[in-house]
């Protein structure tokens, strides 16, 4: 144990050390974030000085009242002080307070619904098994796994489930929010840097919850509009990539949209060859594209995509066909 607990301690304080910037809540790199980051620090602050007072008296009477040499007799027993005990009730009283007032107002703040605001993004997230859609109302554009942003402006998000309960969580930007099934809750968030910001599911949802990850993308307003209009103009693509085109309209368009054909059954996958992620989590390679349509359950078990039968010819068509889908 003496060579255990100093081990243990050192890599706590390593440990505290690890993690990415943009998907941290102890590091907010937005207004909503570093409100609750205040509150949790605020909290932190005031156990830590219970802590050490406790301590502190605890071992000031364990020194100052301890049993002598010699000391056999009975020590007195003091009891009923009323004053001690009207301190030890005011002082927590005194500290829930200075927790609980900025802790409430903070989450009525917080709670305020940006619906009808004109000057607000409006954003519908649904979350599926085990992947995110963002669709844009006012702008007619529906995404997958990467929601676009402006930054220094409020995006208000309604969200909900198709299937099970999920939770929304951008650790940098703000806190989480769980998405029902049949239901809409909502809450906003702001990004005031252009940045990539990872986003988790932060509800145990089903056997590939910890692969359920997305992108928050926050550009300057005039790069946000020129992404709608690409999200919004015509889908071309070269002539070599119009055999996989063909095959992927065959097998893939009763589940995938791309532009304004298919379904959303599945993710939009116009402009995947610009994501970074291919399933949420893997780099956007070919291969990595191709092994996830070859079997979907095999890198993401529980995934409602089906494994469809293609050959290898017309498998490295269609990867070739959503290598250009940009």
């Amino acid at each position: 144990m003496r060579r255990l607990i100093p081990l243990l301690a050192v890599l706590a304080c390593v440990l505290t050390g690890c993690g990415e910037t943009n998907l941290s809540a102890l590091k907010p790199q937005g207004p909503i974030a570093e409100e609750q980051f205040g509150l949790m620090k605020l909290a932190v602050y005031i156990m830590v000085g219970v802590v050490v007072v406790v301590f502190a008296i605890s071992a000031y009477v364990l020194i100052r009242y301890r049993k002598r040499p010699g000391q056999d007799e009975i020590p007195e027993q003091v009891e009923g002080n009323h004053t001690l005990e009207v301190i030890w009730t005011v002082i927590p009283i005194v500290l829930l307070l200075i927790l609980a007032v900025p802790t409430v107002s903070t989450t009525f703040k917080l709670a305020k619904d940006y619906s009808g605001d004109k000057n607000a993004l409006q954003v519908k997230v649904t979350a599926k098994q085990f992947w995110w859609e963002f669709e844009y109302p006012g702008l007619g554009v529906v995404t997958a796994q990467d929601l676009w942003i402006p930054t220094d402006k409020t995006i208000q998000l309604t969200l909900t489930s198709s299937d099970v309960v999920h939770s929304f969580w951008v650790p940098a930007l703000a806190g989480k929010m769980d998405t029902n099934p049949g239901m809409e809750n909502k809450m906003y968030l702001k990004a005031p840097k252009e940045g990539v910001y990872k986003g988790k599911c932060a509800e145990l949802c089903g056997a590939s919850h910890a692969l359920m990850d997305f992108k928050v993308v926050a550009v300057s307003p005039d790069k946000f509009d020129a992404w709608v209009a690409k999200m919004k103009a015509p889908v071309s693509v070269p002539a070599e990539a119009k055999t996989g085109e063909q095959l992927f309209k065959d097998n893939c368009l009763s589940c995938h949209a791309v532009g304004d054909q298919g379904t959303r059954v599945g993710p939009n996958l116009t402009d995947i060859a610009n994501r970074e992620k291919v399933a949420g989590f893997l780099d956007n390679t070919k291969e990595n594209l191709k092994d996830w349509i070859a079997d979907p359950q095999k890198i993401k078990p529980g995934t409602m995509m089906p494994k469809v039968e293609l050959n290898e010819n017309e498998l490295n068509e269609i990867v070739n066909y959503l290598s250009n889908l940009k």
